[in-house]
């Protein structure tokens, strides 16, 4: 479950990334409420995983200028709202070692769990939209299997389908990936 923080009233993402500096766990900021992220469980651990090695890859097989982060590092929605996805698809020129945070991301994948599906299918998902960088915005759905790819379209449209299997093309910035690849192994104890 996510938690509001005791902190100052509202803080701004520089502020946020001043007082989360060192700190033990995960944070995020959003409207300048610190919201602090529940622990994973393993199949959110594994999920990440099996992402961020599909991303990879297909940077790999495309070459091109983008570099795949698994958590970590945040994305900056605006100057009071910064979150972290599971993972993000960063293009153009090498982010230097101390950088916190991504300022091109174009792809951001969420792993849906029962503490955060509510915020990742809700403000989240509609906060990424206003980043204009990002061109697509996937949700991963362990338990029922299926990957949720929203991108924008012509005129701002945002386009969203459920895939449970093929690939999915993700341009730009060129990437294609298979979609059982950004699912782990059904897991047999969680059925």
């Amino acid at each position: 479950m996510s938690a509001v923080i005791a902190q100052p009233p509202r803080m701004s993402v520089e502020e946020f990334l001043d007082w989360s500096d060192g700190r033990d766990g995960k944070f995020e900021l959003d409207d300048g409420v610190v919201i602090a992220v529940a622990s994973e469980r393993i199949v959110h651990a594994r999920a990440k995983a099996a992402v961020c090695t599909s991303l990879v890859r297909a940077v790999a097989e495309a070459g091109v200028p983008c570099e795949a982060f698994m958590e970590g590092p945040g994305v900056r929605v605006d100057d009071m709202t910064s979150y972290q996805p599971d993972a993000v698809v960063q293009c153009g020129a090498r982010l230097p070692g101390d950088a916190r945070m991504i300022d091109r991301s174009v792809i951001v994948v969420e792993i849906l769990s029962p503490s955060s599906a509510y915020r990742d299918l809700g403000r989240k998902a509609r906060n990424d939209v206003r980043v204009t960088s990002i061109a697509h915005d996937l949700i991963v759905d362990t338990h029922d299997r299926v990957v949720t790819h929203s991108r924008r379209g012509d005129h701002r449209v945002i386009l969203s389908k459920d895939h449970t299997d093929g690939e999915l093309v993700l341009d730009p910035p060129g990437l294609t990936v298979t979609v059982a690849n950004l699912l782990p192994p059904p897991d047999q104890d969680m059925r």
